[in-house]
């Protein structure tokens, strides 16, 4: 008998979960995730906000550390790309394929690693070192800030995604679009600059980035904004998020279609 769809979810979550963990682990030791990737991560954001200070359209500390304390979670997201195409390479993406199951599900859960990691960097960020640059917390901002932390590593995460499931084919160019992806967003998504600098079409392109949208809602708490402003800018960027991951599974979708009608999709290729 054949699982229920909604059982074979869970099943999918429930395991793809504990494989992602488990990754995170094997990648990481606590000494090597806080002395090596945290002390990079925090060293970055102490670079853009310190150089910001030279230029003219940079020249608010507030404005930079906001926005690079909080683009650190998507830089980790954006390792979705690298870590969905690892699966062609070790030779699992046909098994993967074959399975009597939606292969997008697989791809959704097995590199949340990144979107945890990615929260306890933004979060360090945010609350050690956005007091040195000015920032202020109070005990009703901060669990707010948190949650916009999760929405943006999650939204960046499902664009991740959909980037992953285009490169499938192309394994070889899994670093250079996940590059190409978390710079693009830095310089287009009002972390250095606001999004107004650039021109219409750029700021256009950064209205469909979930980034943009919870990074304004965080400057807009940390302003002191009305709280409806906030959730609208969070709801805004959440909804982004969930259309790139439709864009995503449907993209999945069509991997797996692709890969079982051809047999294109080769053991360690």
């Amino acid at each position: 008998m054949r699982p229920r769809p909604r059982h074979q979810a869970l099943t999918i979550l429930r395991h793809g979960s504990a494989i992602a963990l488990a990754e995170l682990r094997a990648v990481y030791t606590w000494r090597t995730w806080l002395f090596g990737w945290l002390v990079r991560m925090l060293s970055q954001v102490v670079f853009f906000t310190l150089v910001g200070r030279l230029t003219a359209a940079g020249s608010d500390q507030r404005f930079l550390v906001t926005g690079n304390a909080l683009m650190a979670c998507a830089i980790e997201a954006t390792m979705v790309v690298a870590s969905s195409a690892w699966e062609r390479s070790l030779g699992t993406l046909p098994l993967l394929i074959a399975a009597p199951s939606q292969l997008a599900w697989t791809f959704v859960v097995r590199s949340l690693q990144w979107v945890v990691s990615g929260t306890a960097t933004s979060a360090a960020a945010l609350f050690a070192l956005g007091p040195v640059f000015g920032l202020r917390w109070t005990s009703g901002t901060v669990p707010v800030a948190l949650v916009l932390v999760v929405l943006t590593a999650l939204g960046t995460y499902c664009f991740g995604l959909t980037l992953a499931a285009l490169v499938t084919d192309r394994p070889a160019l899994r670093n250079v679009v996940s590059n190409t992806a978390y710079l693009g967003m830095m310089a287009v998504c009002g972390v250095q600059v606001p999004t107004g600098y650039w021109p219409v079409p750029v700021e256009a392109l950064a209205q469909a980035l979930p980034l943009t949208h919870e990074l304004g809602a965080l400057r807009a708490l940390l302003d002191g904004g009305s709280a409806v402003g906030v959730l609208q800018q969070a709801s805004l960027g959440a909804v982004i998020g969930a259309g790139w991951l439709t864009v995503a599974v449907l993209a999945f979708g069509r991997v797996a279609q692709r890969g079982r009608h051809t047999g294109a999709i080769e053991f360690g290729t």
